[in-house]
Protein backbone atom coordinates (compact mmCIF):
# COMPACT_ATOMS: atom_id res chain seq x y z
CA UNK A 1 0.00 0.00 0.00
CA UNK A 2 2.68 2.39 0.68
CA UNK A 3 4.60 1.72 -2.70
CA UNK A 4 1.12 2.51 -4.30
CA UNK A 5 1.06 5.35 -2.20
CA UNK A 6 4.22 6.60 -3.21
CA UNK A 7 4.35 5.98 -7.30
CA UNK A 8 1.02 7.89 -6.77
CA UNK A 9 2.72 10.90 -5.85
CA UNK A 10 5.75 10.26 -8.30
CA UNK A 11 3.00 10.26 -11.39
CA UNK A 12 1.44 13.15 -10.20
CA UNK A 13 4.93 15.25 -10.05
CA UNK A 14 5.72 13.90 -13.42
CA UNK A 15 2.22 14.91 -15.22
CA UNK A 16 2.56 18.17 -13.13
CA UNK A 17 6.09 19.29 -14.32
CA UNK A 18 4.84 18.05 -18.14
CA UNK A 19 1.60 20.40 -17.92
CA UNK A 20 3.72 23.44 -16.59
CA UNK A 21 6.41 23.23 -19.29
CA UNK A 22 4.70 24.64 -22.12
CA UNK A 23 3.59 27.78 -19.93
CA UNK A 24 7.28 28.19 -19.14
CA UNK A 25 8.07 27.97 -23.06
CA UNK A 26 5.68 30.30 -23.95
CA UNK A 27 6.62 32.77 -21.12
CA UNK A 28 10.35 32.72 -22.70
CA UNK A 29 8.98 34.03 -25.97
CA UNK A 30 5.96 36.51 -24.54
CA UNK A 31 8.55 39.10 -26.15
CA UNK A 32 7.87 38.35 -29.56
CA UNK A 33 10.07 37.97 -32.73
CA UNK A 34 11.85 40.43 -34.83
CA UNK A 35 13.53 40.42 -38.19
CA UNK A 36 16.42 42.68 -39.24
CA UNK A 37 18.45 42.90 -42.39
CA UNK A 38 22.05 43.19 -44.14
CA UNK A 39 22.98 45.22 -46.73
CA UNK A 40 26.43 45.72 -49.06
CA UNK A 41 26.63 47.83 -52.11
CA UNK A 42 29.60 47.47 -54.89
CA UNK A 43 30.68 50.77 -57.23
CA UNK A 44 32.91 50.58 -59.99
CA UNK A 45 36.66 50.97 -58.75
CA UNK A 46 38.59 53.98 -60.89
CA UNK A 47 42.12 53.05 -59.33
CA UNK A 48 44.68 51.77 -61.30
CA UNK A 49 45.51 47.97 -61.04
CA UNK A 50 48.89 47.08 -60.18
CA UNK A 51 50.84 44.45 -62.20
CA UNK A 52 50.47 40.83 -61.35
CA UNK A 53 52.98 37.56 -61.85
CA UNK A 54 51.70 35.98 -64.81
CA UNK A 55 51.69 32.38 -63.56
CA UNK A 56 50.57 33.07 -59.41
CA UNK A 57 48.30 35.86 -60.09
CA UNK A 58 47.71 36.59 -56.14
CA UNK A 59 51.50 37.77 -56.19
CA UNK A 60 52.22 41.60 -56.81
CA UNK A 61 55.10 42.27 -59.25
CA UNK A 62 57.41 45.68 -60.73
CA UNK A 63 58.31 44.25 -63.84
CA UNK A 64 61.01 46.44 -66.28
CA UNK A 65 61.00 47.75 -70.15
CA UNK A 66 64.32 45.72 -71.86
CA UNK A 67 64.05 48.54 -74.50
CA UNK A 68 64.67 51.90 -72.80
CA UNK A 69 67.24 53.23 -74.35
CA UNK A 70 68.39 54.94 -71.34
CA UNK A 71 67.91 52.50 -68.88
CA UNK A 72 67.13 48.76 -69.39
CA UNK A 73 66.65 48.26 -65.63
CA UNK A 74 63.95 50.80 -65.23
CA UNK A 75 60.57 49.43 -64.18
CA UNK A 76 57.98 49.94 -66.71
CA UNK A 77 55.45 52.28 -67.25
CA UNK A 78 52.09 52.10 -65.03
CA UNK A 79 48.89 50.89 -66.80
CA UNK A 80 45.51 52.95 -67.69
CA UNK A 81 42.80 54.16 -65.44
CA UNK A 82 40.17 51.89 -64.16
CA UNK A 83 37.39 50.33 -64.35
CA UNK A 84 38.28 48.28 -67.55
CA UNK A 85 41.94 48.72 -67.49
CA UNK A 86 45.29 47.41 -69.24
CA UNK A 87 47.47 46.93 -66.03
CA UNK A 88 50.78 45.77 -68.22
CA UNK A 89 52.15 44.75 -71.57
CA UNK A 90 55.71 43.06 -72.05
CA UNK A 91 57.64 45.01 -74.48
CA UNK A 92 59.78 42.18 -76.64
CA UNK A 93 63.41 42.77 -76.82
CA UNK A 94 65.10 40.06 -79.68
CA UNK A 95 68.69 40.49 -78.13
CA UNK A 96 72.07 41.49 -80.44
CA UNK A 97 72.17 39.11 -83.34
CA UNK A 98 74.80 38.50 -86.20
CA UNK A 99 73.64 39.69 -89.75
CA UNK A 100 73.49 37.13 -91.39
CA UNK A 101 71.85 36.43 -95.39
CA UNK A 102 70.03 32.94 -93.98
CA UNK A 103 66.08 33.24 -92.63
CA UNK A 104 66.01 33.51 -88.87
CA UNK A 105 63.74 33.68 -86.22
CA UNK A 106 64.79 35.27 -82.74
CA UNK A 107 62.83 34.79 -79.77
CA UNK A 108 62.29 37.41 -77.34
CA UNK A 109 63.50 37.66 -74.13
CA UNK A 110 61.79 36.71 -71.00
CA UNK A 111 59.93 39.42 -69.21
CA UNK A 112 62.16 40.58 -66.22
CA UNK A 113 61.20 42.30 -62.81
CA UNK A 114 62.69 44.02 -59.78
CA UNK A 115 63.47 40.75 -57.25
CA UNK A 116 61.67 38.22 -58.74
CA UNK A 117 62.03 35.62 -61.20
CA UNK A 118 61.70 35.85 -64.62
CA UNK A 119 58.26 34.90 -66.40
CA UNK A 120 56.75 34.60 -69.58
CA UNK A 121 55.47 37.73 -71.86
CA UNK A 122 52.40 38.87 -71.07
CA UNK A 123 49.16 41.58 -71.42
CA UNK A 124 47.36 42.15 -68.21
CA UNK A 125 43.40 43.41 -68.19
CA UNK A 126 40.98 44.19 -65.28
CA UNK A 127 37.67 44.32 -65.51
CA UNK A 128 35.83 46.14 -62.26
CA UNK A 129 32.49 47.76 -63.70
CA UNK A 130 30.42 45.21 -61.95
CA UNK A 131 28.85 44.86 -65.22
CA UNK A 132 30.36 41.71 -66.66
CA UNK A 133 29.40 43.25 -70.03
CA UNK A 134 32.16 41.77 -71.98
CA UNK A 135 35.32 43.24 -73.52
CA UNK A 136 37.97 42.91 -76.37
CA UNK A 137 41.29 43.25 -76.34
CA UNK A 138 43.29 44.48 -79.76
CA UNK A 139 47.23 45.01 -80.61
CA UNK A 140 48.58 46.58 -83.30
CA UNK A 141 52.83 46.75 -84.32
CA UNK A 142 52.55 50.46 -85.33
CA UNK A 143 55.36 50.27 -87.79
CA UNK A 144 57.98 47.69 -89.10
CA UNK A 145 61.21 47.50 -87.11
CA UNK A 146 62.94 50.67 -87.94
CA UNK A 147 66.57 52.16 -88.09
CA UNK A 148 67.91 55.61 -88.09
CA UNK A 149 69.52 55.06 -90.95
CA UNK A 150 68.57 56.40 -94.49
CA UNK A 151 70.02 53.20 -96.34
CA UNK A 152 68.39 49.45 -94.68
CA UNK A 153 65.96 51.40 -93.08
CA UNK A 154 63.26 49.22 -92.84
CA UNK A 155 63.70 45.10 -91.84
CA UNK A 156 61.29 43.91 -95.12
CA UNK A 157 58.80 41.43 -94.34
CA UNK A 158 60.11 40.73 -90.36
CA UNK A 159 56.78 39.44 -88.46
CA UNK A 160 56.72 39.18 -84.87
CA UNK A 161 54.27 36.15 -83.82
CA UNK A 162 52.80 35.38 -80.66
CA UNK A 163 51.93 31.98 -79.88
CA UNK A 164 50.93 29.38 -77.31
CA UNK A 165 48.69 31.58 -75.44
CA UNK A 166 47.40 30.59 -72.07
CA UNK A 167 44.89 32.79 -69.68
CA UNK A 168 45.56 33.01 -66.11
CA UNK A 169 43.30 34.80 -63.30
CA UNK A 170 41.88 34.19 -59.92
CA UNK A 171 38.20 35.20 -60.22
CA UNK A 172 36.06 32.46 -59.95
CA UNK A 173 33.74 33.31 -63.01
CA UNK A 174 34.07 32.85 -66.78
CA UNK A 175 37.42 33.19 -68.83
CA UNK A 176 38.13 34.83 -70.96
CA UNK A 177 39.40 33.84 -74.80
CA UNK A 178 42.79 34.09 -75.87
CA UNK A 179 44.13 33.93 -79.63
CA UNK A 180 47.29 33.38 -81.17
CA UNK A 181 48.21 35.60 -84.06
CA UNK A 182 51.15 36.82 -86.47
CA UNK A 183 51.26 40.56 -86.38
CA UNK A 184 51.27 43.20 -89.21
CA UNK A 185 52.45 46.09 -88.97
CA UNK A 186 49.51 49.28 -89.48
CA UNK A 187 46.77 46.78 -88.54
CA UNK A 188 44.50 45.67 -85.44
CA UNK A 189 44.62 42.49 -84.42
CA UNK A 190 42.54 40.16 -81.45
CA UNK A 191 44.51 39.67 -78.53
CA UNK A 192 42.08 38.39 -75.90
CA UNK A 193 38.05 38.57 -75.37
CA UNK A 194 35.57 38.01 -72.90
CA UNK A 195 31.81 37.46 -73.90
CA UNK A 196 28.58 39.08 -72.29
CA UNK A 197 28.85 37.26 -69.08
CA UNK A 198 33.20 36.82 -68.81
CA UNK A 199 36.14 38.97 -67.84
CA UNK A 200 35.16 40.15 -64.83
CA UNK A 201 38.57 41.15 -62.45
CA UNK A 202 41.59 40.56 -63.37
CA UNK A 203 43.22 38.47 -66.46
CA UNK A 204 46.29 37.80 -68.09
CA UNK A 205 47.31 36.64 -71.19
CA UNK A 206 51.04 35.02 -71.34
CA UNK A 207 52.95 33.19 -73.98
CA UNK A 208 54.75 29.83 -73.63
CA UNK A 209 57.28 28.90 -71.17
CA UNK A 210 60.65 30.31 -69.34
CA UNK A 211 63.40 28.94 -71.26
CA UNK A 212 67.12 28.59 -71.17
CA UNK A 213 69.15 29.68 -73.88
CA UNK A 214 72.96 29.99 -74.82
CA UNK A 215 74.27 32.02 -77.69
CA UNK A 216 76.78 34.27 -78.56
CA UNK A 217 76.67 38.35 -77.13
CA UNK A 218 78.42 40.67 -78.70
CA UNK A 219 81.44 39.86 -78.09
CA UNK A 220 81.45 36.61 -79.61
CA UNK A 221 80.94 34.62 -76.00
CA UNK A 222 78.75 32.51 -74.61
CA UNK A 223 75.79 33.74 -72.61
CA UNK A 224 72.80 31.51 -71.18
CA UNK A 225 69.51 34.06 -71.09
CA UNK A 226 65.76 33.22 -70.70
CA UNK A 227 63.87 33.49 -73.21
CA UNK A 228 60.00 33.06 -74.57
CA UNK A 229 60.13 31.01 -77.73
CA UNK A 230 56.28 31.71 -78.11
CA UNK A 231 57.07 35.05 -78.85
CA UNK A 232 59.38 35.53 -81.83
CA UNK A 233 60.21 38.00 -84.69
CA UNK A 234 61.27 36.25 -87.70
CA UNK A 235 63.56 37.78 -90.65
CA UNK A 236 63.94 36.78 -94.37
CA UNK A 237 68.04 36.35 -94.90
CA UNK A 238 67.23 38.65 -98.17
CA UNK A 239 66.63 41.38 -96.08
CA UNK A 240 69.57 44.08 -96.13
CA UNK A 241 70.69 44.79 -92.12
CA UNK A 242 72.50 47.57 -91.05
CA UNK A 243 74.93 47.26 -87.82
CA UNK A 244 72.27 49.57 -86.03
CA UNK A 245 69.25 49.30 -83.27
CA UNK A 246 65.86 48.36 -85.31
CA UNK A 247 62.44 49.69 -83.14
CA UNK A 248 58.55 49.17 -83.49
CA UNK A 249 56.18 49.93 -80.87
CA UNK A 250 53.31 48.24 -80.32
CA UNK A 251 49.75 49.66 -79.04
CA UNK A 252 47.36 48.10 -77.06
CA UNK A 253 43.37 48.64 -77.06
CA UNK A 254 40.55 47.21 -75.00
CA UNK A 255 37.18 48.46 -75.57
CA UNK A 256 34.13 47.84 -73.93
CA UNK A 257 31.98 45.72 -76.58
CA UNK A 258 31.51 42.34 -75.75
CA UNK A 259 32.67 39.55 -77.90
CA UNK A 260 31.20 36.94 -79.11
CA UNK A 261 31.51 33.02 -78.73
CA UNK A 262 32.06 30.57 -76.19
CA UNK A 263 33.82 30.78 -72.74
CA UNK A 264 34.65 28.64 -70.51
CA UNK A 265 34.53 28.07 -66.48
CA UNK A 266 37.58 28.89 -64.28
CA UNK A 267 38.11 27.66 -60.76
CA UNK A 268 41.45 28.48 -59.24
Amino acid sequence: MKNKKMMSVLSLAILGSSLLAPSVLAAENEGGVYQSNGLVKFVPDTDKTNPVDPLEPEKPVKPIDPTDPENPDKPAETGTDGPLSIDFASSFDFGANKITSKDEIYYARAQRFNGYDNRPNYVQVTDKRGTNAGWVLKVKQDKQFESDSTVNKELTGAAVTLSDSKVNGLTVTERPKAFDVTLTPGEDQLIMSAAVGAGAGTWLDYWGDVEKMTEKDEDGKDVVVDVTKSVTLSVPGKTAKNAKEYRTSFTWSLSDVPATGETETVTP
